[in-house]
């Protein structure tokens, strides 16, 4: 940024609580335009929001890592530190907690926005009073003001979590602890909410936004809480006072303490803060105690640096410029972090030397190593996939690959499992995230920005709902509030989803007609919200069957589940069952047990809908079964043709020849051609619908065969399948052949190309293309060509070659042809050959 040497440089300390982050707020707006650095992405949105009030969304930027809102006149903005745009000239420039320049992670950016980041007319630095040393010795002519707090902070000592007063925050320094605790607050008092570093904005409003509005009296933080969150707090309960500082478990300093502790009190209001733990290391010292109380904590000796505006030359000249030493005696150099370690592992590699051409090529190489390790992987694995995003970013048009990550992004757009496994997916996303909203590494950034956000919102909304279960029980005290002992004046209403509510608290759902109680409702209360329920609920199911009736065809469904008696769906909710009914075609609907609230007139008109739609299906999909059972029914028809009709209706459309070959042969001309306009193929071995094989109608022949059994429906062939291992009953439309399953149509496919090689009562070899493309091993062939009543010609050299028997074999799989059995095949050969 360039350095306006005129320009006032106010550095603003004090303890917490004394209104330093209102202040810059107000300078903010003031000015022309502006920008504040914020510590964590949260207080960044917070304020964000706020000054969008002020100043309407077209004029107000929001920038970090992970989301970018920057219309295009907008002359405010909101920032993390490390996204501070230094290129841009403003009235005025703020940067919050700046002390945070003695942080070892992340010391060296607030130091480097401490010295580089000035307004065009103002400039304000805000911080702790022990800050004062380093801003003395690092701005010239600085002017600074102490903003003493409004409120006293004093210590309350120690309480064991179950007396602790209302509106308490409790810090931990681990998720696991923060679980712990809020779990323990559950079953106390009540619940809590749940407020970490970690948590998506969206999901740390949802959870102050309950313990703001008093739905919760507890709330459990890390130590995020001490970085100008606002909450209306009034006691600061300490779980520990050791955390783990990236590196090692440690003490927390006394400013560190004071900081959090600094939460309790709003602006005039006392605070207090305390323990949950008389002694030992989670106990405060006196020492500590007096010095949070009074603000009196030791000054900054130094503040960690690094090179703000390192030289891109080449990688060489990069690392040694992040590497060099401090310019002034109270700036130290910075550990190294891990995007500085992820480039010096990357500058051994060979490849990537050689994609690095010139200083555009080194700062594309730094930007993907600035890439935060988000999922707390540690190097290894996060150098490896900064590895592979230059490799993309340094090939081609120099643009990730949209299908990768498209695919990665998908992977993470699940809302399902419990607390720590959706915050690891919001973390992840925290990645993809930043990456969409580098401007240059990808063909459509805004198209993937947007995706991403509405992924991390929806985790963000599983999140919240999964933390208020899990940690938020008020069930029992809100209904004993409302309605005392008297169910029928519960004040529900309905969610989108069929929730069931009271005042926005759920109690349970309803399910289709079904009201299913809450899972953790506890045992005394069911009762008491199933009465409500039938009492309450009728309107509601009454109109849910109005809609069932004059539901469209396509929000019907046939259910075959393995395992499951074959059922029908409405809105993808089971209704009904199919039982055995009058006729294969005409199963009997039996109505799930949920529609028994509905009044009979309603669950009649419920299953002739649900009759007329299975109808239609069958017209639809498979309609030779509703002609065969025509023709077994005509008393006019022959005997013959009514005997093979009725031996079809019992097959679901197929049957085997063999046990019918009487009734086959006196079949008129008149008889075949009824039985091939209702669809059926009289074939070598076995008459069969074709229609009835393709994978709908299979379905639909698969449930009804089991409706009329009365039995779960078993696993069916796979849709398309041609050859299946031995075994498949000739119900299911494949007949066994040696040691495989042939479909049907394929069967007599192959006997006809038989036939159409034979050449008279001479041997021939059959083309056994046909029967390989189809998956028909020799072996099954050869006994085919038996069963289809063929014989081996005498052994010769080469493929096998068959004669005409003049007669069929005898098939094993069913009972012993009489005589003509397979005069079809035999007609057809004599008329063509």
């Amino acid at each position: 940024m360039t350095d306006f040497a005129r320009a006032p440089v106010t550095a603003v300390l004090g303890p917490t609580n004394t209104g330093k982050t209102h202040l810059a707020i107000e300078r903010l707006c003031g000015h022309s335009s502006g920008m504040i650095g914020f510590p964590l992405r949260l207080l960044a949105r917070e304020v964000y929001d706020r000054v969008v009030k002020i100043k309407g969304p077209k004029e107000v930027a929001l920038i970090t890592g992970e989301e970018r809102i920057v219309p295009p006149g907008a002359r405010w903005f909101l920032c993390t530190a490390e996204s501070m745009p230094l290129d841009r000239e403003l009235g005025f420039v703020a940067l919050d907690e700046a002390q945070l320049g003695a942080d070892p992670e992340r010391g060296h950016v607030f130091t480097d926005r401490l010295l580089r980041a000035r307004g065009r007319d103002e400039t304000m630095i805000l911080g702790s009073e022990a800050l004062r040393p380093m801003v003395k010795a690092l701005v010239p002519g600085v002017e600074i003001i102490n903003r003493p707090r409004f409120s006293t902070l004093s210590y309350a000592g120690a309480r064991k979590i179950s007396r602790l007063p209302k509106r308490s925050v409790i810090v931990a320094f681990s998720a696991e602890e923060v679980y712990a605790v809020a779990e323990m607050l559950r079953r106390l008092r009540g619940g809590a909410a749940v407020v970490m570093g970690a948590l998506s904005p969206r999901t740390r409003n949802a959870q102050v936004a309950m313990f703001q509005a008093g739905e919760v009296d507890y709330l459990v933080a890390t130590d995020a809480i001490g970085m100008g969150l606002n909450m209306d707090v009034a006691h600061v309960a300490f779980a520990s006072l050791r955390k783990f500082d990236g590196h090692r478990q440690r003490r927390l300093t006394v400013a560190e303490m004071a900081q959090i502790a600094g939460r309790a009190g709003r602006h005039q209001r006392d605070g207090t803060f305390g323990a949950i733990s008389e002694e030992g290391p989670g106990a405060f010292t006196p020492e500590e105690v007096e010095a949070i109380e009074q603000h009196h904590f030791p000054p900054l000796q130094s503040l960690y640096w690094r090179e703000g505006e390192p030289d891109l030359s080449s990688i060489d000249a990069l690392i040694a410029d992040l590497e060099q030493k401090p310019f002034a005696d109270v700036l130290r150099a910075a550990p190294q972090a891990i995007d500085l370690a992820v480039l010096k592992r990357l500058a051994e590699e060979d490849w990537v030397r050689a994609r690095v051409r010139g200083p555009r090529g080194v700062a594309r190489l730094w930007a993907a190593c600035g890439l935060p390790d988000f999922r707390k992987l540690g190097l290894d694995p996060h150098q490896r996939f900064v590895a592979k995003l230059f490799g993309y970013l340094s090939e081609g048009q120099g643009h990730i690959p949209h299908d990768w990550f498209a695919a990665e992004l998908a992977r993470l757009d699940t809302v399902t499992g419990d607390v720590e496994t959706i915050a690891g997916r919001i973390a992840a996303v925290r990645s993809w995230a930043y990456i969409a909203h580098r401007p240059d590494w990808l063909a459509d950034p805004l198209h993937w920005a947007e995706r991403t956000r509405g992924v991390e919102e929806r985790l963000s909304d599983a999140l919240h709902a999964s933390l208020r279960q899990r940690f938020v029980d008020t069930r029992t005290t809100m209904l004993m509030r409302q309605i005392g002992a008297d169910a029928g004046a519960l004040p529900l209403t309905i969610g989108p989803q069929g929730e069931v509510m009271v005042d926005d608290h759920i109690l349970g759902k309803l399910d289709g007609f079904r009201f299913v109680v809450a899972a953790d409702a506890r045992a005394a209360d069911k009762r008491l919200l199933l009465a409500a329920a039938e009492k309450r609920l009728g309107a509601e199911r009454a109109r849910r069957a109005a809609a069932l009736v004059a539901a469209d065809d396509k929000a019907f469904a046939l259910v075959d589940a393995v395992g499951a008696a074959p059922a029908l769906a409405w809105a993808g909710l089971s209704v009904a069952t199919l039982r055995p009914g009058p006729a294969l075609t005409r199963p009997r609907i039996d109505l799930d047990r949920a529609l028994d609230c509905l009044d009979k007139e309603v669950r009649d008109r419920i299953r002739q809908r649900l009759a007329d739609w299975v109808a239609a299906q069958l017209e639809r999909h498979a309609p030779p079964l509703a002609r065969i059972e025509a023709i077994a029914r005509d008393a006019t028809a022959s005997a013959a043709l009514r005997v093979i009709a009725a031996t079809l209706d019992a097959g679901a459309g197929f049957a085997a020849r063999a046990p019918i070959g009487d009734s086959v042969d006196p079949l008129t001309t008149d008889d075949r051609q009824r039985l091939r306009r209702a669809g059926v193929t009289i074939g070598a071995l076995d008459l069969y619908a074709g229609a009835l094989l393709k994978p709908q109608a299979a379905r639909w022949r698969h449930a009804l065969l089991a409706a009329r059994r009365d039995q779960p429906l078993a696993a069916a062939p796979p849709p398309g399948a041609t050859v299946l291992p031995r075994g498949q009953p000739l119900a299911s439309g494949f007949r066994d052949i040696g040691a495989q399953s042939v479909r049907l149509d394929l069967v007599e496919r192959i006997a006809r190309a038989a036939h159409d090689a034979r050449k008279g009562a001479k041997p021939f070899a059959p083309d056994p293309a046909l029967a390989t493309s189809i998956g028909i091993t020799p072996a099954t062939l050869a006994k085919l060509m038996t069963q289809l009543g063929f014989r081996t010609a005498p052994a010769q050299e080469g493929a096998p070659r068959w004669l005409w028997r003049g007669r069929p074999a005898r098939v094993k799989a069913v009972a012993a042809p009489p005589r003509g059995a397979f005069a079809g095949l035999a007609d057809l050969m004599v008329r063509q050959g």
